[in-house]
């Protein structure tokens, strides 16, 4: 009666855990422990993260702790583009560079997961000099007090939050 109940207990674990890899894949993870995510029910990340010499705050939507280092994930519910749009990389990078001033490690590359494909952006010491020329760019127009819309996509439009306010809406 033992050995039945200890097989199927083993059964079930292998079943569990082969279950959590697919679900891992799906969401496109690397391997790893994943210390929060800030997406769907489960929500364990309860502060954001801030940088004070960036000015910066901000969450992924996931953190996992792999043999790599920390490794943060932003999942695009969008189309599935042949490469990742400047924004999304830039996205990543500040949260590569939250997860490194909260952590204390840098983290050798954050994922972009949209529905179709993952993406892995290695966050170079180039690319962070980029995200702190945009960050100070953003912070310096913020001064101008007229700031214009930058592109023609009526989708764009549509979905956006200042729609009813904006004058130059498509």
């Amino acid at each position: 009666m033992y050995l039945v109940a200890a097989v199927l207990f083993f059964m079930a674990a292998l079943v569990l855990i082969w279950l959590s890899g697919q679900r891992r894949r799906t969401l496109g993870l690397p391997e790893g422990r994943v210390l929060y995510s800030d997406t769907g029910p489960r929500r364990d990340l309860l502060e954001p993260l801030y940088a004070d010499d960036l000015n910066l705050v901000g969450k992924p939507d996931y953190l996992v702790e792999s043999k790599e280092g920390l490794v943060p994930v932003e999942v695009k519910s969008g189309r599935t583009p042949s490469k990742p749009y400047a924004s999304h990389i830039y996205q990543l990078a500040a949260y590569c560079a939250l997860v490194q001033r909260n952590y204390r490690q840098r983290p050798p590359y954050g994922i972009i997961r949209y529905p179709q494909r993952s993406f892995a952006v290695e966050f170079t010491r180039e690319l962070e000099e980029q995200l702190v020329s945009l960050l100070a760019e953003m912070r310096a127009s913020l001064g101008v007090g007229e700031l214009h819309r930058s592109h023609t996509q009526p989708g764009r439009c549509n979905s956006c939050g200042f729609g009813q306010l904006c004058e130059e809406r498509l």
